[in-house]
């Protein structure tokens, strides 16, 4: 499906929500949609990588690390989002590997690059609604 977001701004003006421009794009492509995933995770990227081994659907997985800096998303977590079906990943922190990231027909979106890995720290939440851009971020919403 082609699509663009001004023309859906158009078509279906306040019922859409609209992200800050906050983001930059890291992956191969540089438009997708899908329904959305949440996960929220605080610099550990396990449950991340487990989801991402999950057939996806076409769906994009939103990831909120509350902006922690180090890299939550790299090229083997897109490895693993292209080989399952992940239309896109958004992060709301940091990825690394970008030259690699790039090159992966999936897309990629986050604030920044940081070299730094993810930490294992915590237990992370699934499903659930997240906050930050300017957008709330519900699961199985659809996502342009």
């Amino acid at each position: 499906m082609d699509f663009s977001t001004a023309d859906l701004c158009d078509k279906f003006g306040k019922s859409l929500q609209v992200a800050k421009a906050d983001f930059n794009s890291y992956g191969g492509v540089k438009k997708c949609f899908g329904k959305i995933a949440t996960i929220k995770i605080d610099e550990d990227n396990s449950e991340l990588v487990s989801m991402l081994q999950e057939n996806g659907d076409g769906r994009i997985a939103v990831v909120d690390v509350g902006r922690s800096y180090c890299a939550v998303v790299g090229d083997t977590l897109m490895g693993y989002a292209l080989k399952n079906n992940w239309a896109g990943i958004i992060v709301n922190g940091y990825v690394r590997d970008t030259e690699e990231t790039a090159k992966i027909p999936v897309g990629l979106w986050a604030i920044g690059t940081c070299p730094l890995k993810s930490k294992k720290k915590a237990k992370a939440l699934r499903n659930i609604e997240l906050n930050f851009s300017g957008v709330k971020f519900k699961n199985e919403d659809f996502l342009y």
